[in-house]
């Protein structure tokens, strides 16, 4: 089965509606065997974006361990929370030595959540300096910007420079709370950006809900809006193909649809959103 593809907006590339995030099983230590087989299964059906960060455990080395050859078929995305210009490029080195590459194809800066972050990114010797650096000489093809507080802050952020990516939350609580979708995919389709979506099945717990049998419905939710892909974390290969499934037999969601599914989880909206495990 080929997995549908989409244009990454300005970056011009062709990535699977399905990317495999870097938390789940992958955000752990210990579990080499497990983390090996599961990406190299992400990859033999088709997935060819890739996520991990540095703040994500051992993710970044089960990465690095587990691609060798097959790195140069990958459209792979790492993260730095760090605020300043040393502190970034120190990620930077990390995260190239794990994942034995000489490059990324996406770096973003990761989870931006308040005016303050804003300040130190965005300021002298900031975060973003780092950034505009690692562009201009090859260790990262692509940069871009993730966050999940405060839609108004990573609003703030593209308007403020010209990411190549933005990762943002996209699931049927967002349209009843505070709503990534009506805040800032607007400002990023206009700007020509990647839009990668994530949250989806809110951290897990969409599984709990009650009358919702499947996740299939959140997936598709998710890929009817405007973006490129979805990253969903995976605890086991059977998450994944089942993941792998959704991606495969995806058909848009109609208006209606789509409705009727953010008045069911609206009664829970706020607490999915900021559930904090």
């Amino acid at each position: 089965m080929s997995l549908p593809k989409r244009i990454l907006g300005r970056t011009g590339i062709e990535v699977t509606i399905l990317g495999l995030g870097g938390e789940g099983i992958l955000r752990t230590y210990g579990y080499g065997k497990e983390a090996y087989q599961l990406i190299n299964k992400a990859v033999d059906l088709g997935i060819n974006y890739l996520e991990s960060a540095r703040a994500y455990s051992g993710s970044e080395s089960y990465y690095g361990n587990a691609l060798k050859e097959r790195r140069k078929d990958i459209f792979f995305a790492s993260k730095s929370h760090a605020r300043d210009k040393k502190g970034a490029l120190h990620h930077l080195h990390e995260t190239l030595k794990n994942l034995k590459t000489d490059y990324l194809n996406l770096w973003q800066v990761h989870d931006v959540r308040t005016e303050e972050d804003i300040g130190e990114i965005f300021g002298p010797r900031g975060a973003l300096e780092a950034f505009a650096e690692a562009r201009d000489k090859g260790l990262a093809r692509f940069i871009g910007v993730t966050g999940h507080h405060d839609p108004s802050i990573i609003r703030r952020c593209i308007e403020k420079f010209d990411f190549d990516t933005v990762l943002i939350p996209v699931n049927p609580a967002e349209p009843k709370y505070k709503s990534f979708i009506h805040e800032v995919i607007p400002v990023a389709n206009k700007k020509g950006m990647g839009i990668i979506g994530m949250k989806v099945y809110f951290r897990g717990l969409a599984a709990r809900l009650p009358g919702f049998a499947s996740l299939e419905a959140f997936y598709r939710f998710a890929l009817s809006r405007p973006i490129t892909t979805a990253v969903i974390g995976c605890d086991s290969v059977e998450q994944l193909e089942e993941n792998v499934r959704f991606a495969g037999s995806f058909e848009p969601m109609t208006g209606e649809e789509q409705k009727e599914l953010v008045d069911s989880v609206s009664p829970y909206a706020r607490q999915l959103m900021y559930y904090k495990p």
